[in-house]
């Protein structure tokens, strides 16, 4: 079933002499439960794709449908409740907050969207993610490792049905990376979550089901992976 549709997907910045186009009229489509690497070089326009479908940036011109609701048809309100309620997002160098705690940082998008803490949810992602004991430290007491597995933990905590993650693993060595790949690919094989990989990683885009690779603002490649 098709989760995400991309319609004529245009990003410009700037103006007059000045404008860059980070996208460039793309389209695709994403089934429910797909692991899709996008792949690309630096200023392709991948990172601007990610917060184009995580609703924090709006397009230029094209739209964005996720299970079937056009995002940017929606007010801001809406969009707020789309972000907390449907897309999980993982960045590279993971945002966590510096005073709160890991069982803290993993259960803000629960208090930010009014809701009580599901401690049945939060005892099950501890030990997905290889946390407990933990529970109390700061990001500061935390290897680079650990602090990705609590944004990864914050970005599932509400069952989105969607995990966008970009570039994961650019701040990792090569082991603590294959553990956050192995993580991911769990949290998709076994939550069913359509998960959407930026990636420089050519070992991680190749782990996937599908790679989409941008340049120049366009698709250049949309293979399915062999294996």
């Amino acid at each position: 079933m098709e989760i995400v549709k991309v319609e004529n997907l245009s990003k410009t910045y700037g103006s007059g002499d000045h404008v860059v186009r980070a996208l460039d009229d793309i389209s695709f489509t994403i089934e429910q439960g797909e692991f899709v690497a996008i792949v690309g070089p630096s200023g392709s326009g991948k990172s601007t794709l990610m917060h184009l479908l995580g609703g924090i940036d709006k397009p230029t011109t094209g739209k964005i449908f996720v299970e079937g609701t056009d995002v940017y048809a929606q007010n801001e309100e809406q969009l707020a409740i789309f972000r907390r309620r449907q897309v999980g997002l993982v960045y590279q160098f993971y945002n966590l907050i510096p005073v709160l705690n890991v069982v803290e940082n993993i259960t803000l998008p629960m208090l930010m969207d009014g809701q009580k803490v599901n401690e049945e949810r939060l005892e099950e992602m501890l030990h997905v993610l290889n946390l407990q004991g933990r529970e109390t430290h700061l990001p500061n007491q935390l290897s680079g490792g650990q602090q990705q597995r609590v944004s990864i933990g914050r970005a599932l905590i509400n069952a989105p049905s969607i995990v966008l993650a970009d570039e994961p693993t650019g701040n990792l060595d090569s082991k603590n990376g294959q553990e956050i790949i192995e993580l991911l690919k769990y949290s998709n094989r076994t939550y069913g979550q359509t998960l959407i990989v930026i990636t420089h990683d050519e070992n991680f885009a190749l782990q996937a089901d599908r790679i989409i690779a941008i340049q120049d603002g366009k698709i250049h490649r949309d293979e399915v992976v062999m294996r």
